[in-house]
């Protein structure tokens, strides 16, 4: 099976190319622009996770690493995991640029990783969605059995796709459609939250807008 793609966000409207691996797919992505994402924290999941007490930390699909810098400036030992070596070395050299040491990043093919088990109280994706291979339930799955007991795992998505999106965006899902998806033990996690959360953004060509994100919260007893 070919790698998958391990970053999503608000501005991804290209279609893949059928020939390319998802590897290659996204290595040229990012090499042909200086910057692809913000660099800026996703704001729901910063909401849900600012009232965490830090601890350990694994974000899946980090692309440049604006949520593994922001959980770092906020006390977490974070550990940002993504497909792409070109956003992995941004990230890194973005770390080292703010003297953020609880920041560190790995190129890695999420299709094919194993966490060690109850290693981390936090594990974040967002926007964890592709128009790529991407064999999501599975890595999210495996990701929830490296979360301590009392620790979460965030997962933030696209519940309506960003009006400059066009046709081209992977298949949206409900946060509650994603929990019984995943299909965790109910008596080893609890849902605290699987519904969907405005905000305010600005587009590609500087438009604001109002995005709609599902978000879902699962709490390992």
């Amino acid at each position: 099976m070919a790698p998958t793609h391990q970053h999503g966000a608000d501005h991804d409207d290209h279609a893949a190319d059928e020939d390319l691996s998802p590897t290659d797919y996204w290595e040229q992505r990012y090499s042909d622009s200086e910057r692809m994402w913000s660099g800026k924290v996703n704001a729901t999941m910063a909401s849900i996770v600012g009232h965490f007490p830090p601890g350990r930390a694994i974000d899946l699909g980090c692309g440049e690493g604006g949520d593994v810098l922001w959980l770092a400036e906020q006390g977490w030992q974070a550990h940002g995991l993504d497909i792409s070596t070109v956003a992995i070395e941004r990230a890194r050299r973005e770390a080292a640029a703010r003297g953020l040491e609880g920041a560190t990043f790995a190129a890695t093919d999420l299709g094919t990783w194993q966490p060690e088990p109850e290693t981390v109280e936090l594990v974040t994706a967002s926007f964890f969605q592709s128009s790529v291979e991407l064999d999501r339930i599975a890595i999210l799955r495996r990701a929830a059995a490296a979360i301590r007991r009392g620790g979460h795992l965030v997962v933030v998505s696209h519940a309506v796709p960003p009006p400059w999106a066009g046709g081209h965006h992977p298949d949206l899902i409900s946060a509650r459609d994603d929990a019984a998806q995943l299909d965790l033990p109910s008596d080893a996690w609890i849902v605290e939250a699987a519904d969907e959360r405005t905000r305010e953004t600005v587009g590609p060509d500087g438009e604001p807008a109002e995005l709609v994100d599902a978000a879902l919260v699962l709490r390992r007893r």
